[in-house]
C-alpha cells in the first residue's frame, strides 16, 4: 500500500470517528451502552469495511453485550446516521469491537506503579535516630 493510499484511510477513519462520536453521543438512547467513547476507527483500503474500536464506561466489564448491541441494529443506524454527514461513493459496514487496550495500558500503570513504590522502599537508607548527650557535646 503506498503512503497515498494510508493517508486516504487515515483521514476516512478520522472523520468517521469524528461523526461516530456525535452520532453515539447525540442520537443512541440505549441506557445499556452508558457513556460510549470511540477511540478509533480503522477502515480497510477499498472502505469496505471499517473497525470501530469502544469502551463505555462505567460499565466496562459487560463488554460482550455492548459490543452485541452496538453490531446489531444499532450498527445499521449508526451507518445510515454517517450518510447524512460524509460524502462517500459506499459507507463502509461498520464492525464494532471493544476496545481493551485501555484496561491493559491501566493494569501496566498499575504494576508500574506498585514496582516503583516497592523499589522506593527498599533503596531508602535506614532510619536512624541520634541520640545526643551532654557528653558529646
Amino acid at each position: 500500500m503506498n503512503t497515498r493510499e494510508f493517508d486516504r484511510t487515515e483521514r476516512i477513519g478520522a472523520e468517521l470517528k469524528r461523526v461516530l462520536a456525535v452520532a453515539v453521543r447525540d442520537q443512541v438512547r440505549d441506557p445499556r451502552l452508558g457513556n460510549i467513547t470511540v477511540h478509533e476507527v480503522r477502515v480497510t483500503r477499498d472502505l469496505a469495511h471499517a473497525k470501530v474500536f469502544f469502551t463505555c464506561f462505567p460499565t466496562d466489564e459487560d463488554a460482550p453485550t455492548q459490543e452485541r448491541l452496538l453490531n446489531g441494529r444499532l450498527a445499521g443506524f449508526l451507518r445510515h446516521a454517517i450518510s447524512h454527514e460524509i460524502r462517500l461513493r459506499t459507507i463502509p459496514q461498520l464492525h464494532f469491537v471493544f476496545d481493551t487496550s485501555i484496561g491493559y495500558g491501566e493494569r501496566l500503570s498499575s504494576l508500574i506503579d506498585s514496582v516503583v513504590a516497592t523499589t522506593q522502599s527498599d533503596d531508602a537508607p535506614p532510619v536512624t535516630t541520634q541520640h545526643t548527650t551532654d557528653q558529646e557535646h
